[in-house]
């Protein structure tokens, strides 16, 4: 019989975390009486992980452990997961504890109430620099403008999502996947519950600045297409300032004044950036085409533990929408 909740962990060298993220996954859903499996994700990990996350298995027949061949990703482990869970509701939480377990009962009780989606917002974001957090509220305020305002702000992949909407998602084939996107393109019911979002307990971010950016484009460039007009804007408001100053220096010359030739330099170092822009945005989708054209698996999985029966997927292989 399937459980009634899934919650999906990815961990990616989490040693320092793992017990403590178990520990208390463990205290909050026993305490909320319905039955659960935990799916821990290991994400190629080179510290303890594995052998923690196979010790955990071998103690506890709530935990499933997915072991990828190699390093995937964060949202690619995530996905994963959520191909893995069997739960009528699927809980997404990292195994660094800023994304408190103890907010679930209360996911659970919007679920019960009727949502669909329950997505963590952050109300405060302990722990992180005044970059990050401002870096962040351009990026989704940029995203909204470009997708539109269907993606909600100040959000991450913590959430509750009803058994009917990870189905749509993880049937959606593109490789590179941004899943708060993509939960939010789904549609169906979907609330914001407020929380206050902790620091990491141990250990450090696996999410540098490099991989921000990274998942940053992935969400703009899966969800919007207007990037591809901005070479177009760009030309005609260059061909306009071209066509100005032209007449500028025509005039100019039949009036028998000297000037000087800085503004046609001026001219050919800005049409070389408008040409250099414009096909780094057009490589930029191109790359994503040559991506999924080739029709890799999205992961590779080396074993699994702690399944009943055998996993509903071959090891590295996706659903086809």
């Amino acid at each position: 019989m399937n459980p009634v909740y899934s919650i999906v962990v990815p961990c990616y060298n989490e040693e320092a975390c793992i017990a403590e993220t178990h520990a208390r996954l463990t205290r909050v859903m026993q305490g909320m009486g319905e039955s659960y499996e935990i799916l821990y994700i290991n994400d190629g990990s080179r510290d303890k992980t594995p052998q923690m996350l196979n010790d955990l298995a071998a103690k506890d027949d709530t935990v499933r452990v997915i072991h990828f061949a190699r390093n995937a990703g964060h949202q690619i482990a995530v996905s994963a997961g959520l191909d893995y869970a069997s739960g009528q509701a699927v809980v997404i939480i990292d195994a660094d504890l800023q994304d408190p377990p103890e907010v679930i009962p209360q996911m659970a009780e919007r679920w019960k109430a009727g949502a669909q989606v329950v997505y963590g917002q952050r109300k405060t974001r302990e722990g992180e620099s005044k970059f990050k957090e401002l870096t962040a509220k351009w990026y989704y305020r940029l995203l909204q403008k470009l997708a539109g305002d269907v993606f909600p702000r100040d959000t991450g992949d913590f959430r509750l999502a009803d058994r009917a909407v990870v189905d749509v998602v993880k049937n959606m084939p593109e490789h590179a996947r941004y899943l708060r996107g993509m939960f939010a393109w789904a549609g169906f019911e979907q609330e914001a519950l407020l929380y206050d979002r902790d620091k990491r307990f141990a250990g450090e971010t696996h999410y540098p600045l490099k991989k921000m950016i990274k998942l940053a484009a992935h969400g703009v460039l899966s969800f919007s297409e207007k990037p591809l007009l901005w070479p177009l804007w760009a030309g005609l408001i260059f061909l306009l300032v071209a066509g100005v100053i032209l007449v500028k220096t025509f005039i100019i010359h039949l009036l028998g004044w000297q000037t000087a030739f800085t503004v046609t330099q001026l001219l050919i170092v800005l049409s070389t950036g408008l040409i250099l822009t414009s096909l780094g945005i057009l490589g930029a989708y191109l790359a994503r085409v040559y991506e999924e054209v080739k029709g890799r698996p999205l992961y590779v999985v080396s074993r699994t533990l702690g399944f009943d029966k055998k996993p509903p997927l071959p090891p590295g292989t996706r659903r086809k929408a």
